[in-house]
């Protein structure tokens, strides 16, 4: 699944899943090692978005206080 076009709910929903199937143990080591690539990739993903929103909530936080 492609990272990037996602919005942060459906990173945070596939993440859950990725969960679910790591704990269902029923994956071979090969599939369980790629889920875990993409689970990385999608907190690292959900983690910059966090970032980038508590920056413009600053941001606007700022410019109201100047009005």
């Amino acid at each position: 699944m492609e990272n990037k076009a996602m919005s942060y709910d459906q990173s945070i929903q596939r993440i859950e899943e990725i969960v679910s199937i790591l704990e269902s143990g029923e994956k071979g080591m090969d599939e369980l090692s790629e889920l875990v690539k993409e689970a990385a990739a999608l907190v690292k993903s959900c983690k910059k978005k966090l970032k980038s929103t508590e920056s413009e909530i600053s941001k606007a936080l700022e410019d109201e206080k100047e009005v």
